[in-house]
């Protein structure tokens, strides 16, 4: 039996999360679902089973991208040992903690920092987690809180940033030969990406609201009570803790975090050709991110050495425990991103984006009022399965493109585009095997099943709200022509704040 290009294709996505979320272990759980898709390939093949396993694997460790996102944790890991060893952190813990005095503050904070670091979603998580979470800690915010805050304002926001590298991976998957300008349509798809949107709003109104739901609720409470993980599980063990040197100031966390951004971005540009006459905009649409993120981290990396020494905040010696101290903190998240990256492989090789095409395809013709409801729901569970939304990107919105002909309206062309941004975002927020994900919980030293069963019941609220959102968007696009449909995105706020409220009632009553 041929499983190639059949609803067979995301079995083992499907296996790998529901395993990992029943039973908390993440690793098998993402082996499993990977033998299974090896078995499909091979029709059940022991010997080429083994084979397609090593093949996918070995092809996705030599893929010179996810090398540079792998080298580029490493560099990171260790830039946050070097900071925790000076000192940095702790001082930057006491000093933020004598200016956000409420937890709101920090919750409100963390969103902040979370926004002006846009550039890039894996550099985003990060850098926030290893500055804020001693001001997280010190304000008993649970580290599953922590993880869904990094995680709601990393793709969410890079996604509506047109200086990003999500922004370059959107222009990039228009088709070649095609009319339509990529970056252009980006910027007109801003307005209409209900879910980054209504997710970063979702934010705000939880914090100002103060109230929580689901597993959160569990964990937040205990978070109250002094315990910020609620589990026994502790995957970062003893690197959480932060050396209070005495000698130690904020400016030895602040300056290369600093220096980190700075460099970072000058590596994009550089790897997009800025310094060989390309505009800033074009080199950031043509950047090699994680070319870009390895080259600003190494180069930090040096700055942080020079300036430590210089400082006389840690010995040679110090400094260079740090080093494998730095690898050590990033080995859960690599063997995490290795897995999902095999199994995102072997889901590729069982053809699951022809079956998505075709589905996509076939429903345009009769539904097209509902089409930008139909691609959201099919890009979140496309990501969702995959655990990419880049891919789910480069698979559905050149069938966007060729659905809409001559005769359709440039507006909804424009809502389905950003549906299926916005459900591809939804997706891999969602799912346990992005890498996005797995990044949020490594820069919240967060549990990794722990920030994915917390943040699912926040996520699917915000999806469920934006469904609503693109069903009235198309109907107004389909019936007037014209961009009357943006009145779409009050109208989906509204009801965000109207959801919300209902929640918080219904939480009060329940705990009365």
């Amino acid at each position: 039996m041929d499983f190639v290009g059949t609803v067979w294709a995301l079995l083992p996505p499907v296996i790998a999360i529901v395993l990992a979320l029943i039973t908390k272990e993440v690793y098998m759980s993402l082996f499993i679902g990977v033998v299974t898709g090896a078995l499909l390939y091979t029709n059940f093949s022991p010997v080429g089973t083994i084979e397609a396993i090593f093949e996918v694997m070995m092809e996705k460790l030599g893929d010179s991208w996810n090398v540079g996102i792998l080298i580029f944790l490493v560099f990171l890991g260790i830039i946050v040992a070097l900071m925790t060893r000076a000192g940095g952190s702790a001082a930057y813990g006491k000093w933020a903690g004598s200016k956000i005095k409420t937890r709101s503050g920090a919750l409100l904070s963390t969103f902040a920092l979370g926004v002006v670091i846009f550039v890039d979603d894996y550099f985003n998580c990060l850098t926030v987690g290893s500055v804020m979470r001693p001001v997280t800690d010190r304000h008993q915010v649970s580290r599953a809180k922590l993880a869904y805050l990094i995680d709601a304002t990393a793709a969410p926001i890079c996604i509506i940033a047109p200086v990003s590298s999500w922004a370059a991976a959107v222009t990039s998957s228009v088709p070649k030969g095609s009319d339509i300008n990529g970056f252009n349509m980006f910027l007109q798809t801003i307005p209409y990406n209900f879910y980054a949107i209504t997710t970063l709003s979702m934010m705000i109104l939880l914090t100002i609201m103060k109230f929580d739901f689901g597993s959160m609720k569990v964990h937040e409470d205990n978070a109250n009570k002094g315990d910020l993980f609620t589990t026994a599980a502790r995957p970062y063990g003893d690197d959480d803790d932060n050396t209070d040197k005495p000698n130690g100031a904020v400016i030895d966390l602040v300056l290369p975090v600093i220096v980190l951004i700075i460099c970072c971005i000058i590596g994009m540009i550089y790897s997009g050709g800025f310094f060989t006459g390309e505009s800033f905009v074009d080199a950031f649409a043509g950047a090699d991110a994680p070319k870009g993120l390895v080259l600003g981290s190494m180069a930090t990396f040096f700055f942080t050495f020079c300036f430590y020494m210089v400082r006389n905040v840690m010995t040679f010696k110090e400094f260079t425990e740090c080093i494998p101290a730095g690898f050590r903190a990033m080995v859960a998240p690599i063997m995490i991103l290795t897995m999902a990256w095999t199994l995102s492989g072997m889901t590729g090789l069982l053809g699951a984006k022809f079956y998505v095409h075709d589905l996509v395809a076939n429903s345009a013709g009769i539904l097209k009022m509902f089409l930008p409801t139909i691609i959201f729901v099919v890009a979140m569970f496309l990501a969702f399965s995959t655990g990419t939304s880049w891919g789910t990107f480069s698979i559905l919105i050149p069938v966007v493109c060729n659905v809409f002909g001559s005769g359709d309206t440039y507006e909804m062309l424009i809502i389905s585009i950003a549906a299926c941004l916005s459900g591809a975002v939804c997706g891999d927020h969602c799912s346990p095997i992005s890498d996005t994900t797995i990044m949020a919980s490594a820069g919240a030293h967060s549990d990794h099943v722990n920030h994915v069963s917390t943040q699912l019941p926040y996520a699917l609220t915000a999806a469920s709200v934006s469904v609503a959102g693109y069903l009235i968007a198309g109907g107004i696009a389909y019936f007037t022509e014209s961009s009357l449909a943006l009145i779409a995105l009050p109208i989906t706020l509204c009801l965000l704040f109207v959801t919300l409220l209902v929640m918080r009632a219904y939480m009060r009553k329940q705990t009365a």
